[in-house]
């Protein structure tokens, strides 16, 4: 933003060089822009190329499992979405239910992402487009080929930047679905059906777990 003039500096014919600063400025703008989106984009296409090498790898099941929960772990801020999707539980909440529910959502979110990527496998997931929320919220638009032909899928991810300094994920949309709002939505009905339990719904998402690295 270019600097505020005083009178006597408009009067002396500095706006000339306010209007080339504000000029230089919005040329900043958009070259700043254009970097975070970028270096978004090159994030998440080298981290779906990475995910795929361990979802296409050809080791034992359990093996690779445990590769792609490491390597999700490392990709995404899962604390950060967990707490989300718990919604106005999470204030007032114990600290040993909140990390007792954030261990077992780690573990559901590692199966969830798994088997909706697992579908993908022998598909190229490519980068196609961004947009910049804010200097540290960007969303990175993909595509996946369509299989024999067909209608391609949508997708993208929601890039923030950590604590660290580091780009991270902190949401996937599949078809116009955000995983952690969706999440979010369910998880806050189970807890008005089961009076606010964060116990009861970590339990529950144990056997959703189950259920999901079982196929259903």
């Amino acid at each position: 933003m270019p600097p505020i003039l005083s009178r006597r500096q408009l009067v002396a014919g500095a706006s000339v060089i306010a209007l080339s600063v504000a000029v230089f400025g919005t040329s900043l703008l958009t070259a700043s822009d254009a970097y975070a989106a970028n270096a978004a984009e090159t994030f998440v296409q080298s981290s779906i190329d990475k995910g795929y090498a361990i979802l296409n790898s050809n080791v034992p099941d359990d093996q690779r499992r445990d590769q792609f929960r490491n390597f999700l772990f490392g990709l995404t801020d899962l604390r950060r979405i967990s707490v989300f999707t718990l919604g106005q539980y999470a204030r007032g909440a114990s600290p040993a239910d909140v990390n007792g529910f954030v261990d077992a959502f780690r573990n559901y979110a590692a199966a969830v992402y798994d088997a909706r990527l697992s579908k993908y496998k022998g598909q190229a997931m490519k980068v196609t487009s961004s947009t910049e929320r804010a200097p540290d919220d960007v969303i990175v638009n993909c595509q996946v080929a369509g299989a024999n032909g067909g209608q391609p899928i949508n997708a993208a991810f929601r890039v923030r930047t950590g604590d660290n300094g580091k780009l991270i994920v902190t949401d996937l949309q599949v078809e116009g679905v955000w995983l952690a709002i969706s999440e979010r939505d369910e998880f806050t009905a189970y807890l008005e059906q089961n009076g606010g339990s964060i116990p009861k719904l970590t339990a529950h998402m144990l056997d959703l777990t189950a259920k999901v690295r079982a196929g259903a």
